[in-house]
């Protein structure tokens, strides 16, 4: 069987001092909005990704019935009345012709069981119970990763009114220092061309207004979507990044990860599904054993079809052995082994990307952090230099050039500061759904033998491998 055991680190690179705290499932509320909190639960509700993945889960219940079927006997019943008419001219040579009428009545119960030795039938049952836990744990995992999802979006949307509303405040800004430059174009101590330069800028942030509310409005859209509504069915209030909170996320322990991660946890139980297929490949090399049964009651007449007399029946049983079916029973084992394999290569690499995952969150997480205090002394030096050419330019002392470069450095560093801010926001829902978005594997036994390693600063590559699958 190949190896599916998998090494993971005592610690992540990017937070070395993690401890074992992890995140729960009302991680949404961190952010300190009710608005998010309605979206997410009316979500989990009615979001049409999560139906059809309701809907997965009955499939897989039902295909399991069909097969657990196979362990238990099948009975039918039947009934038959017959009336026939024989001609005459059968029986005799000559007239006269009679013919000859008669009657027949039948009542029959049958059975049969495919008696399951070998485990063959059992061993589909198995999968099919996995498959079904699988099914379960897919439900959450699309839950946590529509949740996600909305509010990815949901930040977003604030992002882009908080770019509108910083839009509008340049334009007036740009339509003030318009106001001082054109006063001064009419003293004649500016040129037409400084004029000029001043409603090239002041036309500049009037038009990306309406590139800002088409974005607005299409990500507040797909927000609504995601609540398995049509946009034109709810209104979001919104109001900003400024208003929301940063939860704090502790990324926990890597050795955790396996048992946080739904597609995780739902790889391990698709192996489990594979390897009760090869059993089941197995069991078809040895021989079936079917056991027949047929009992009823016969009769010319239906006053006697109930009479003792009338009963008549068989029982047999038959041992099956193919002898030559060229080849197909080895090629469905080599098949299962081939499926089998392929989950394991695709479980571990799942693991290897789950990894990376939080760690990739980590590092966007702190680095977006920083990036926003630098950026935010970027802006507030942008804005003190921005006040004061406006001032000096009411006293007539400054050139315009001047003026108009203040005017830009601050609109591009407000523009800049938005877009990290929703960054470090998104960073975090990215760490959330990378932890699996709080949820958490019920005890049971493992499927895949974990080792913690401990990994050093100037370690090489991490390498899974391990022991080999039970």
């Amino acid at each position: 069987m190949p190896d599916v055991a998998a090494d993971l680190p005592s610690h992540w690179r990017a937070a070395p001092r993690a401890s074992a705290a992890e995140i729960s499932g009302d991680w949404v509320a961190g952010f300190g909005s009710a608005e998010l909190s309605r979206l997410v639960a009316l979500a989990d509700l009615d979001n049409l990704d999560i139906a059809a993945a309701r809907a997965r889960i009955e499939q897989a219940e039902a295909q399991l019935s069909v097969t657990s079927a196979g362990l238990a006997p099948t009975v039918s019943g039947s009934g038959e009345a017959a009336h026939s008419v024989s001609p005459g001219t059968n029986s005799s040579a000559s007239p006269p012709f009679k013919s000859r009428v008669g009657n027949s009545f039948q009542l029959g119960l049958g059975a049969s069981w495919a008696v399951d030795l070998w485990g063959r039938v059992r061993a589909n049952v198995a999968a099919g119970e996995a498959n079904v836990a699988a099914a379960r744990i897919d439900l959450d995992a699309v839950r946590s990763a529509t949740a996600t999802a909305l509010v990815d979006t949901y930040l977003q949307a604030a992002a882009a009114e908080d770019r509108l509303r910083l839009a509008r405040e340049d334009v007036a800004i740009a339509e003030r220092t318009y106001g001082a430059i054109r006063r001064r174009f009419d003293v004649g101590t500016v040129t037409a061309l400084d004029l000029a330069q001043q409603e090239g800028v002041l036309a500049t942030q009037r038009a990306a207004i309406p590139d800002l509310e088409i974005t607005l409005r299409q990500t507040r859209n797909a927000v609504v979507v995601l609540t398995g509504r049509a946009p034109e069915a709810a209104a979001i209030r919104g109001g900003g990044l400024g208003r929301l909170h940063l939860p704090k996320v502790a990324p926990g322990l890597p050795s955790r990860l396996l048992v946080r991660r739904p597609d995780l946890a739902a790889a391990e139980l698709r192996l489990v599904a594979a390897a009760a297929n090869v059993e089941a490949a197995r069991a078809a090399f040895l021989p079936e054993v079917a056991l027949t049964g047929s009992g009823g009651l016969s009769s010319a007449f239906l006053e006697n079809l109930l009479r003792p007399e009338a009963f008549a029946g068989s029982i047999a049983g038959s041992v099956t052995e193919s002898i030559f079916d060229g080849g197909a029973r080895e090629g469905r084992l080599a098949l299962g082994h081939a499926q089998h394999a392929e989950l394991v290569a695709g479980y571990r690499k799942a693991v290897h990307e789950a990894l990376a995952d939080v760690e990739n969150a980590l590092v966007a997480v702190e680095q977006n952090r920083r990036r926003e205090a630098l950026q935010t002394a970027v802006v507030e030096a942008a804005r003190k230099a921005q006040r004061l050419t406006e001032q000096r330019l009411s006293e007539g002392t400054i050139a315009i050039t001047t003026v108009l470069d203040a005017q830009r450095t601050l609109f591009q560093a407000e523009e800049t500061l938005v877009a990290v801010r929703a960054a470090r926001f998104r960073a975090t829902v990215a760490l959330v759904a990378a932890l699996g978005g709080g949820w958490t594997k019920a005890p049971e036994t493992k499927v895949v033998e974990t080792k913690v390693v401990e990994t050093k600063a100037a370690a090489g590559p991490m390498v899974l491998g391990g022991t080999e699958a039970r």
